[in-house]
């Protein structure tokens, strides 16, 4: 499978702040979710430039923002700084294909729009949940959302295997419901909900599932 790490350091150079300042509607439900859990500690993965990182800990959360473009984290210091919201959001550059770099039980709640759904393989996405279920405290809560094989794009593209199709240089891992009940496998499945994003538009599930 192709690397992503240059094509996405590139995007972000190129195009500041892509995503737009508002947070996106899956990190608003999030906040929700995460506030009636009592949640403080919030894990976000692949934050990007931080719309929803900020966000988050405009709600007050304390937030580990991760991602592996070093120039993303690098625009989400600078925007954090800027709203005041400095001291309540800390980043950390990681590829997820490795450790998560947090000792075990150290956050209450994890959230990661479409990251689950990027370049990695099955098994490489069994293995991040491993990780997530690792670093969260009993009872927490894991908000996901993932491009699904109803989306325009599955089956199109530059075809990489394992579901994965490439388009314009991005490669997303479409997932299935068996994926989704392969991921929840252990915890407790409390919604997959449908929605739509952006152009095409592109057709999503979020995943809300916690640890029994």
């Amino acid at each position: 499978m192709t690397d992503q790490h240059q094509h996405w350091e590139r995007t972000y150079r190129t195009h500041p702040e892509m995503y737009g300042e508002q947070p996106s509607a899956a990190a608003v439900y999030a906040a929700q979710i995460f506030g009636a859990a009592d949640a403080r500690e919030v894990l976000e993965l692949g934050a990007g430039h931080g719309r929803d990182a900020i966000y988050l800990a405009q709600q007050g959360f304390r937030v580990r923002a991760t991602d592996f473009s070093a120039i993303a984290l690098e625009q989400l210091r600078e925007r954090a700084g800027s709203l005041g919201v400095a001291d309540r959001v800390e980043t950390l550059e990681h590829d997820v294909r490795q450790p998560i770099p947090l000792r075990y039980h150290s956050v209450d709640a994890v959230f990661a729009h479409m990251l689950l759904c990027m370049n990695l393989s099955t098994v490489e996405i069994l293995d991040l949940v491993a990780e997530i279920r690792r670093v969260l405290r009993p009872g927490g809560v894991f908000v996901y959302t993932v491009r699904n094989t109803d989306d325009a794009h599955y089956n199109s593209g530059i075809a990489r295997g394992d579901d994965i199709f490439e388009h314009a240089g991005f490669a997303v891992h479409f997932f299935s419901t068996a994926l989704v009940d392969a991921v929840a496998r252990g915890w407790e499945l409390r919604e997959r909900h449908s929605f739509e994003e952006g152009e095409l538009p592109r057709r999503l599930w979020r995943i809300t599932q916690s640890l029994r």
